[in-house]
């Protein structure tokens, strides 16, 4: 198939690579270069780096609604659109452009999850199991009719980062059976249920505080589902401490209140029980064991850690 391709995270890149060998890509759309780190020097997207690799054609335009693109990629023919974690809505010009539609692998069981950041919210809500959906595109978010899907369980320790990277391999498998049926007109689309709709919009830096004076199941899933990104926070007094692996272990006091080290590490109380976070990092130091960090900046027993600066 003639395939034109939008994407522009590393979820995307395991079905790019899927689609450069299984068919023909005769265009990578991404999003601009954008400043990252301490210098904020200009960053490809991951997708356009693979596509360059590749030696396929890259577009990374700012604007999709005037025309523009949808005459370029019109000029090539394509049969179909495949879009993964694209990160921007098709305006209805772009839509219909490929002949056989525009289709989209989205990380949920539709209509479960629709928007922009559906691993993340899936672990913060405690759900035990989501997946991807092959689903046609239309002028809504993520509502058009699904044409596959599978399902993929949602481990005790996942964060949003380790379950991504599963539902990235399972997206393009699913993606290199489904276009085939599309090729030849068998697939079977299933309109979703708008009952069953949930939203999974952007996240903020603030999605990261941790509510400590919830129940710890709940602060457990809330740190995993931040991370890696915006990560999960809390404070010492006024200083925010990222922590990672949290785990509910036994323990009771004061939400926040910390308990000491234990063998999974930082013992904190919640709203009820309480979490052990493994790893702990302080401002502009590294990410380090709790232990190693404690051994050169105790935290008492009974020191109270907030969800949000004071």
């Amino acid at each position: 198939m003639r395939v034109i391709f939008f994407g522009s995270p590393a979820f995307a890149l395991p079905s790019l690579r899927a689609m450069a060998g299984e068919h023909q890509v005769l265009a990578v759309v991404s999003q601009p270069d954008r400043p990252a780190g301490r210098g904020k020097k200009l960053q490809p997207p991951p997708v356009k780096e693979l596509a360059l690799r590749l030696g396929l054609p890259v577009q990374q335009p700012t604007k999709l609604r005037d025309g523009a693109l949808a005459k370029e990629l019109s000029a090539l023919q394509p049969d179909v659109f495949v879009v993964v974690a694209y990160g921007r809505i098709l305006p209805p010009d772009l839509l219909a452009v490929p002949k056989l539609g525009a289709w989209n692998v989205h990380a949920s069981l539709l209509p479960r999850y629709r928007g922009a950041a559906p691993i993340q919210w899936a672990v913060i809500r405690g759900e035990t199991k989501t997946g991807v959906s092959v689903m046609r595109m239309e002028e809504g978010l993520d509502t058009g009719p699904v044409a596959a899907w599978e399902e993929e369980p949602i481990r005790d320790d996942d964060t949003a980062g380790t379950l991504a990277e599963r539902l990235a391999l399972l997206g393009s498998k699913l993606l290199v059976e489904t276009l085939p049926r599309i090729a030849d007109g068998s697939v079977t689309l299933q309109v979703q249920d708008e009952t069953g709709a949930t939203l999974a919009p952007l996240m903020k830096k603030e999605d990261g505080y941790l509510d400590l004076g919830a129940p710890a199941r709940a602060v457990s899933a809330q740190a995993r589902g931040v991370d890696p990104w915006p990560g999960a926070t809390v404070f010492l007094v006024d200083q925010p401490v990222k922590v990672f692996g949290a785990r509910v272990i036994e323990g009771q006091g004061a939400p926040g209140e910390v308990q000491g080290l234990v063998p999974q590490g930082l013992a904190v109380a919640c709203g009820g029980g309480a979490v052990a976070f493994a790893e702990l990092q302080m401002p502009g130091r590294k990410r380090l064991p709790a232990t190693a960090v404690l051994a050169g900046h105790p935290i008492p027993v009974g020191t109270r850690l907030r969800s949000a600066p004071s």
